[in-house]
């Protein structure tokens, strides 16, 4: 008579041979019909598979894409430098009136949604100079970018002084942005992704209610509406054209 370990050993070897023998078999008409199948089939199969296998990114775009606030968006593309065709970089309020035919408040309230996503850069008076506070506002805002395409960059100036030397003024303001970012990003690309519109003091000037409702550069100081426009507001923008 068989001792009990011995007859254990030999149910589980039988087990174990019956289970590779299953396999073998399994994959033998597994080779068969890929073997049977078209190329297109297999290549159709692994495209399946592989979709199964890496996440779907969420395009879905924001609340703020609006017909409207894209219509604006294309032509700033076009028309500042975006699109690659161009060598010129940037825009001042002549083209921003041709290009987005809407009056100072309306354009402002395109960017209204933006107050979570965005920033703005505050300067001093007659100045283009970046402060500590600004910089870290600009690297900040630069690395939350979420799969967005276009980072704008909108600067002004506040009405004193004359339009020529405001509109210099804001112009060099948005140009402190862009370097700093070419400095700390090292990306050689930014022509594609960065778009500029300096505003001076003609056209779109934000009211003093923008210093409470949107995160600036300078919290805790002083903040009127001659403040809040020696500025450059800055944000990516998640709309897709």
């Amino acid at each position: 008579m068989l001792k009990m370990p011995v007859v254990v050993s030999a149910l589980v070897g039988l087990a174990v041979v019956g289970g590779s023998v299953l396999y073998v078999e399994h994959e033998v008409r597994s080779a068969k019909k890929r073997l049977d199948m078209p190329p297109e089939a297999i290549a159709e199969q692994a495209s399946e598979k592989k979709q199964e296998e890496v996440p779907v990114a969420d395009h879905t775009e924001a609340s703020y894409c609006t017909p409207e606030f894209k219509k604006v968006l294309a032509r700033v593309v076009d028309a500042c430098g975006l699109s690659g065709q161009d060598a010129r970089r940037g825009c001042e309020p002549v083209d921003v009136r041709n290009f987005a035919s809407i009056n100072d408040e309306d354009f402002n309230a395109l960017f209204n949604p933006l107050a979570d996503r965005g920033g703005i850069v505050l300067f001093d008076d007659n100045s283009d100079k970046l402060d500590p506070g600004a910089m870290k506002l600009i690297e900040e805002k630069w690395s939350e970018r979420k799969g967005a395409r276009y980072f704008f960059i909108v600067s002004r100036a506040s009405k004193t002084g004359t339009k020529e030397y405001n509109l210099a003024l804001s112009q060099r303001r948005a140009n402190s942005v862009l370097f700093h970012l070419q400095e700390k990003s090292g990306e050689t690309d930014l022509d594609k992704k960065v778009g500029m519109l300096w505003l001076g003091s003609q056209y779109a000037q934000l009211p003093k209610d923008y210093c409470g409702t949107w995160k600036h550069s300078r919290p805790g100081k002083p903040c009127n509406d001659q403040a809040i426009n020696r500025s450059a507001f800055i944000s990516w923008v998640d709309c897709r054209l």
